[in-house]
């Protein structure tokens, strides 16, 4: 029954009404809600955007409330909806629609608006901003019909929309007016570090440059810069930052500046009338962050229950952020002067950096790129204005960087408070998490971000939760964090695998039956994962079930969005010949290849070839397949080393191809990829890879476990060795136990995480007569690999019906 309680309606569907909805109904809040929306779909994470962008994630991927939750929550959503007025007196709000809605309480959440520059020509067709759905599928859209963008604005929103549009082939560049990225967030050094990391990611940029104009006719051609100087684009983003969306608040006569006015307790102008999120305007701060929203949002919610609360009295802004893969983070100052004392730590092999400003000794700001472990003990710190000491300083700068001790693992949980946001895509702080703990009995990650939020956007907070989850529940969290690989089954990869081998099972339909799966069939996430646990485990006699690969490996090639494919022929080490690439450009002309790509990875790839053309393609090549589309060795980086280069000691060519026709064609958990520096000037980029090698004056270091994807991770040290026969030794011992023991579509990145990096060298390091058994697995497992495209050209049957009658 609805007829007693108050009715509250929430004008904006985005995240900081929602959020505040959201707390509403878990303290009890007796009212009935309306909640009314210009965009056409429900809740949704703004802050995913550029995932989907990127082509990681759908939209309905980062959907936070789906339709059912409003019916559940008895909750009236109108979408597609915007409302025109607000009679204040009256207290009812009217729609584009003709709807007239009463109100007892409303709450203004209409956000924020992308900010377009005023300049000649910002009308034209393709131009626009980067700020709702609408916007991404427009982007999309464009990426498949054009072929240059520039991104005016190097803040976060243009920095994802320019690494997005790069990952969907255009060739993109952004434009800034600054002559540092993120100048509101990060510091120049910081600036200067991402800079160059998204310009290894193939984003271009353009400093210090202002536009006047938009070039072109109906459409857009160029921009034209104050000097003179034009960049030629036929797409443009604006991303130059956002203005409060208050049209609504100024046409109903509330108080306006440059937000929506409000008080202590979120209360506009007008008697019942409250505003959150980026419209609203409090001590003549406007926030666009995630965080203060949500801390806004609580304030509200609980004065709106009757709840006791203290008044929001401002947020201390701060900022933790993934771009483009990238951990940055900043709170409080965090540009220096001469008044501050600076501590900071930078380390160009790994890629991070970390700067605490202190005044009087007092810590008033900081700033961390690369490893943001630390950013929520700092950002307490910063908000505490806690004075440094040495206790302090050792627990945040820790030692590791430096080479003089271990560097402080993990954040102290328990040091931090009740409201500390864990979770910045939904604004969950420590004690829901603690409390659905101890109130509910959760034991995983799982029921947590079913119940609070947490983890369910980014996934960045997840260490955190786990850590929580570990302090509350102590010696009994281990045990309770069991999971299995799918719905199919309560099972772990590890039991899989021990009843595969305690009974022999050979098949998919065997383990199926025999370990009793859910369903019959099984599903798209375990088939592949048991397909490949039986090959690792019987090399020589298993039958690949070709059924259970994904369509990349049946085909031998990458699908394209126009069901075209890419063919990638193997370059060993990065190192071709002129007959080779003669072959490349006869075969590409002679069969139409749209482009010819040379990848990060040093090799070349034949885009847009038709599925009926793939053998011909590969026969008429004579080259092995690359494995770009397989859970297998994709590509060994090299740099020229000691062949060709003054600074070089070992020869990173030899040592590369050596590796990749050793490795090849052989199944991982995922995608491996290796590099081989000849030197440690890092030309290669081994930091990033599942394996690296540099070489050095006594021989060779290697390095595991590194990521340069979307949740990039650089490589641990693992070991040094002298010789070359050491060095492939201890590769094969690393791939093979990462083969025995990594989860099915794990990285190298998690696997070391999850296993240790210390235990891994004990296996490996510690225990020679294993670490010869691990290799000597290896070799037998690559005694019985074949190159797939050779296979598929000498059976006509499968090649008749893969590529002539049946369907992908």
């Amino acid at each position: 029954m609805t007829a007693n309680r108050e009715k509250l309606v929430l004008i904006g569907n985005g995240m900081a009404g929602i959020g505040t909805v959201e707390q509403i109904l878990k303290l009890g809040g007796a009212y009935e809600i309306t909640v009314i929306g210009s965009e056409p779909h429900p809740n949704y994470n703004r802050i995913m955007l550029s995932y989907v962008l990127e082509g990681s994630k759908t939209t309905e991927d980062i959907i936070l409330n789906n339709w059912n939750w409003y019916e559940d929550n008895q909750i009236t959503l109108h979408t597609g909806t915007t409302v025109t007025r607000m009679d204040t007196a009256s207290q009812q709000i009217f729609t584009d629609s003709g709807l007239i809605i009463s109100y007892d309480k409303a709450i203004i959440a209409t956000g924020s608006n992308s900010f377009i520059l005023p300049v000649p020509g910002s009308d034209k067709e393709g131009v626009v901003g980067f700020r709702d759905i609408a916007d991404c599928e427009a982007m999309l859209a464009a990426a498949q019909q054009y072929s240059k963008a520039a991104i005016i604005g190097g803040g976060l929103l243009g920095l994802e929309a320019a690494k997005g549009l790069v990952n969907l082939g255009m060739d993109v560049t952004v434009v800034h007016l600054m002559e540092d990225l993120m100048e509101r967030q990060l510091d120049r050094s910081a600036s200067s570090m991402l800079q160059a990391e998204l310009e290894r990611q193939g984003v271009k940029f353009e400093m210090g440059m202002q536009t006047v104009e938009l070039t072109g006719g109906q459409r857009v051609s160029g921009l034209r810069f104050s000097d003179g100087s034009e960049l030629g684009a036929d797409f443009v983003v604006m991303a130059v930052g956002i203005k409060p969306n208050v049209q609504l608040a100024k046409d109903s006569g509330l108080e306006v500046n440059r937000g929506i006015v409000v008080n202590d307790y979120l209360q506009t102008s007008a008697e019942g009338v409250y505003s959150v999120g980026e419209c609203t305007e409090h001590r003549g701060v406007c926030y666009g962050l995630v965080a203060p929203l949500f801390e806004q949002g609580m304030v509200l919610a609980k004065h709106l229950c009757g709840v006791d609360t203290k008044p929001y009295e401002g947020s201390v802004v701060s900022t933790k952020l993934k771009i483009s893969g990238v951990d940055v983070f900043s709170a409080g100052e965090f540009i220096d002067t001469p008044e501050h004392t600076v501590i900071s730590s930078k380390n160009e092999w790994k890629r991070t950096y970390k700067k605490i400003l202190l005044k009087n000794n007092i810590i008033v700001g900081a700033v961390l790129f690369g490893d943001v472990m630390e950013s929520a003990n700092l950002q307490k710190l910063v908000k505490q204005g806690a004075e440094m000491t040495d206790e302090i300083y050792a627990e945040v700068m820790g030692t590791g960087c430096c080479g003089n001790g271990e560097a402080k693992k993990g954040l102290s949980v328990e040091s931090m408070t009740d409201e500390e946001i864990v979770c910045g895509c939904n604004g969950v702080t420590k004690k829901a998490i603690v409390d659905a703990v101890t109130e509910n009995g959760f034991t995983t990650v799982d029921e947590i971000k079913a119940c609070t939020g947490a983890t369910r956007s980014c996934g960045g907070c997840k260490p955190v939760v786990e850590q929580i989850l570990q302090f509350v529940l102590g010696d009994s969290f281990q045990q309770s964090a069991k999971h299995g690989i799918c719905t199919c089954t309560s099972l772990s990869r590890d039991e899989i695998v021990a009843e595969i081998h305690a009974k022999s099972l050979k098949t998919s339909k065997e383990v199926m039956h025999v370990l009793g799966w859910a369903q019959e069939e099984g599903c798209s996430k375990c088939r592949p994962a048991i397909n490949y646990y039986l090959g690792m485990t019987y090399p020589d006699t298993y039958e690949d079930e070709k059924e259970s690969r994904f369509v990349n490996e049946r085909m031998g090639a990458n699908i394209q969005k126009d069901g075209t494919y890419t063919v990638i022929p193997r370059m060993y080490g990065g190192v071709t010949t002129p007959e080779d690439l003669k072959k490349i450009a006869d075969v590409s002309l002679k069969y139409d290849v749209k482009v010819v790509k040379v990848t990060g990875g040093q090799r070349l790839d034949l885009i847009g070839v038709k599925k009926e053309d793939l053998p011909k393609v590969w026969e008429e090549l004579d080259m092995p397949s690359g494995y770009g589309y397989a859970k297998s060795l994709r590509t060994v980086k090299t740099c020229v080393g000691s062949q060709f280069c003054r600074f070089g000691t070992q020869d990173s060519m030899g040592m590369g191809a050596l590796m990749e026709r050793k490795y090849e064609r052989l199944d991982f958990p995922a995608k491996f990829k290796m590099a081989v520096n000849g030197c440690p000037r890092n030309c290669a980029e081994s930091c990033t890879k599942d394996i690296g090698i540099v070489g050095n004056d006594g021989g060779w270091e290697v390095f595991i476990g590194g990521n340069g994807g979307i949740m990039p991770r650089i490589a641990d040290s693992f070991c040094k060795v002298k010789t070359d026969e050491e060095l492939i030794e201890v590769c094969s011992a690393v791939m093979q136990y990462y083969r025995e023991t990594g989860n099915y579509l794990e990285r190298t990145s998690d696997w070391v995480e999850r296993m240790g990096l210390a235990d891994i060298q004990n296996v490996i390091l510690n225990n020679e007569s294993n670490r010869k058994e691990l290799a000597a697995r290896i070799d037998f497992a690559l005694a019985q690999v074949s190159d797939p495209w050779k296979k598929i050209l000498n059976d006509d049957s499968t090649r008749s019906a893969l590529f002539e009658t049946a369907k992908v």
